[in-house]
């Protein structure tokens, strides 16, 4: 077997349920995404010389995904109406994925030591700044500070063990998904 079969072969020991239900969450039909995963799959083996970078290969791999489910749609009869995710533009989408990430938050920040926890929830979900912060919780405006960017430094982390994200340009999120089933927070 060659370098490129055995890749693949490893890629589908390892994401193939990852990406099934990643696209049958978009399609609704247990058939049609097994006929899509194949496709993808096959987009994945003539392709995989034109992946540059190891690291990136699990977004290169949604990436595929996401357009074989676009295609999908795209050959379907034309009174057929695309779904709402697909046509959305992208601004639209990078919005659905922070309100769904809004909602995992909460969770993730209770799993902060309490004084991060306390000054994140303070200052990110009251609003309150981080001289609010310093006088409510009784330390110098540079403590506050610190332990707000701590804070976010151990969600950041906490986020990124949970979830896979894609970010624009701009640094935005405009699309993410659990690297696991473990993660409790999502």
């Amino acid at each position: 077997m060659n370098t490129t079969t055995n890749i693949t072969e490893k890629v589908w020991k390892e994401y193939h349920s990852k990406l099934l239900a990643f696209i049958a969450k978009r399609v609704g039909d247990s058939s049609a995404a097994e006929d899509i995963l194949q496709d993808v799959f096959e987009r994945i083996h003539s392709r995989m010389d034109s992946l540059k970078e190891a690291e990136k290969l699990e977004s290169w791999l949604y990436q595929i995904t996401r357009n074989a489910v676009i295609d999908h749609y795209r050959t379907r009869k034309p009174s057929v109406e695309l779904p709402e995710w697909i046509s959305q533009p992208e601004a639209d989408t990078s919005v659905q994925a922070r309100q769904e990430l809004e909602a995992c938050l909460r969770p993730m920040i209770e799993q902060l030591p309490a004084k991060y926890r306390t000054a994140l929830v303070l200052s990110e979900l009251e609003g309150k700044t981080q001289l609010e912060v310093s006088k409510q919780q009784d330390i110098s405006l540079s403590g506050a500070k610190s332990r707000v960017q701590r804070g976010r430094s151990l969600l950041e982390g906490i986020m990124f063990e949970c979830c896979q994200f894609e970010f624009d340009h701009q640094g935005k999120v405009i699309d993410y998904h659990t690297k696991n089933n473990d993660c409790d927070s999502c």
